[in-house]
């Protein structure tokens, strides 16, 4: 009888209680260098370790859905810094404004990596040893098994008459036990027969698949990481904001911000045109309780390659456009007041339409206007633009729907100097008016200056003449529209985010894989089952099913019960031995 797995031989036990402190204490060996890095590397490639790293690494993640992040959006981290001045400084020491390119975050993305990769190749090779391997030898008791149950090993009938079976009981319990191998073998089985104490057996054993789920699942997430990594590297991602009836070519002095890989090459940028025709916004309007809430955006654009023509093209909000190897997604939107500046003497010296920023669900934005030629000093303005203008109880005004009901413009005018002249480069959403005369609004006691579409008033101190341009008038708008109609007389503005990540294809497929892999491993039962021809002491001779499962299974013992049942049926036998 083979010895139980906790059994210690003597001389084991006594140098088991030599190694006891007289305090009780078991005393442990000191470890080396070695034996610390094997110990180390050890926990680290423990499974308990790699999913603590995977909930981690979704941990450090979230303050990147919290923070406005430089890789996606340089100018709400501008904004963010403007309107937080210390904050802003303490978050960025923790590089929380760079989160997935963090020190922080590529080390726990490391760390997950490699014990990922120590934990599968040992699993992998184990499996492997265990997929050539025999199916267990049968245990001697059965009893002590799931689902154990038994049947009298039934002789076949006799045949045209005769007095007898043919054959003997050792002759059919051989039978029984053939048949029974063969009806495993095709219920997926993998199959051995043995012979213990003449008593004939077959074990049985399946679920490898299992494993071999969980191993890809594993694998492939390996495979994720490595995607991202390599899509990381090689791929760029870029911003434009583009207004309606204008367009920008993919080239990398045309993107407003650029956050290209480590080993990108903007020689490969593909230089196609993209045009936007045109913003399309839906509002909540009959819902009294959420009248204004945004329902739907799509920017309609052009897309045209160097050598071929236009072709028309979609972006909706999570629905990007696919072009030219890279994906456009439509961040955000808002209005781009058509803006005209004229000298005293009626020269234009500039117009733009200009993008203000949203400050609200209502879409009350903020934007600046900067001219530094052609007037007798550098002008800048910082105006409000409100959509639908209402006013508070404080006198202040606000906009209290997002689409253009009744735009209204106000603009502060400033003059002296841009801070443009000595080269250094600055952003075109905000004015620096530290070296600057304000003309109009706060402490001035002059009004702000305030404007509707196609209006025109004068600049303070005869610096010219500024006009809020009512662009559906210049697009000949509908001549069937009312006067006081302004729901085309803003230009909006779409900011896209164009986006190449040559891993994606590898990816989805990885995140297939893992998808298939996990499933496998959660339904597919491991399970072993034997069957063997018991002899009894009266002589008799019984057939015993029993099976043993790994891990939780509780269709084990109806498994065995509904196989015993379809088995010990003798017209199967003989089939079976002849289809063997």
């Amino acid at each position: 009888m083979s010895r139980p797995h906790d059994h210690i031989d003597a001389p084991e036990r006594d140098a088991a209680a030599a190694s006891l402190r007289q305090d009780g204490a078991v005393a442990q060996p000191k470890l080396g260098p070695v034996g610390w890095l094997r110990f180390a590397w050890r926990q680290l490639t423990s499974m308990r370790t790699a999913l603590l790293l995977l909930l981690l690494l979704a941990v450090a993640a979230v303050p990147g859905s919290l923070v406005p992040q430089r890789s996606s959006d340089p100018n709400g981290v501008s904004q963010y810094f403007a309107d937080n001045p210390d904050l802003a400084p303490v978050l960025d020491s923790f590089q929380l404004f760079d989160v997935y390119t963090s020190a922080w975050f590529s080390a726990v993305y490391l760390l997950l990596f490699v014990s990922l990769i120590g934990c599968v190749i040992p699993r992998t090779k184990h499996h492997f040893e265990a997929l050539r391997a025999r199916p267990p030898r049968t245990p001697a008791r059965l009893s002590r098994l799931a689902g154990y149950t038994e049947r009298p090993l039934a002789l076949p009938e006799p045949v045209d008459g005769a007095s007898a079976p043919a054959g003997s009981a050792n002759e059919a319990a051989d039978a029984a036990i053939d048949a029974a191998a063969t009806q495993l073998r095709q219920a997926g089985y993998r199959v051995e027969r043995y012979e213990l104490r003449g008593e004939a057996s077959v074990s049985a054993e399946r679920g490898y698949l299992r494993e071999t789920g969980n191993l890809v699942f594993h694998t492939a997430l390996v495979g994720v990481l490595v995607a991202v990594g390599i899509g990381g590297g090689f791929g760029f991602s870029g911003q434009r904001v583009v207004v309606e009836g204008q367009s920008f070519v993919n080239t990398l002095a045309a993107y407003d911000s650029f956050n290209p890989g480590r080993f990108f090459d903007d020689a490969n940028l593909d230089p196609y045109r993209l045009e936007l025709e045109g913003l399309d916004a839906v509002y909540e309007t009959e819902n009294q309780e959420a009248i204004g809430q945004p329902i739907d955006f799509t920017a309609h654009v052009s897309v045209q390659a160097q050598d071929g023509a236009a072709e028309p093209g979609v972006v909706k909000v999570n629905e990007p456009l696919r072009v030219h190897g890279t994906d456009v997604y439509l961040l955000g939107n808002g209005y781009a007041p058509t803006i005209t500046v004229r000298d005293p003497d009626g020269e234009v010296v500039f117009t733009d339409s200009v993008p203000f920023l949203p400050q609200d669900a209502n879409l009350t934005s903020i934007g600046v206007v900067k001219v530094p030629d052609g007037l007798a000093d550098q002008v800048g303005m910082v105006g409000f633009f409100y959509p639908t203008q209402s006013e508070l109880g404080s006198g202040a005004y606000t906009s209290s729907y997002p689409d253009l009901i009744y735009p209204v413009l106000t603009l502060n005018v400033y003059r002296g100097d841009l801070g443009i002249d000595a080269g250094t480069p600055t952003s075109v959403y905000t004015l620096d008016p530290s070296s600057m005369e304000q003309l109009t609004g706060g402490s001035t006691g002059v009004e702000s200056i305030e404007l509707m579409p196609g209006d025109t008033v004068d600049l303070p101190d005869g610096l010219g003449s500024i006009t809020f341009e009512d662009v559906s008038a210049e697009t000949g708008g509908d001549p069937d529209a009312a006067a006081d109609d302004f729901s085309q007389s803003v230009a909006r503005f779409a900011s896209f985010d164009i986006h190449d990540d040559p891993s994606q294809g590898w990816v989805l497929v990885f995140a297939v894989l893992i998808l298939a892999g996990l499933l496998v491993s959660l339904f597919v039962p491991r399970r072993r089952m034997w069957v063997k021809a018991a002899r009894r002491p009266d002589g008799t001779v019984v057939l015993e099913y029993a099976g043993l499962a790994r891990g939780e299974d509780p269709g084990l013992e109806d498994a065995v019960a509904a196989f015993a049942d379809k088995h010990s049926r003798p017209a199967r036998w003989s089939s079976s031995r002849e289809a063997a």
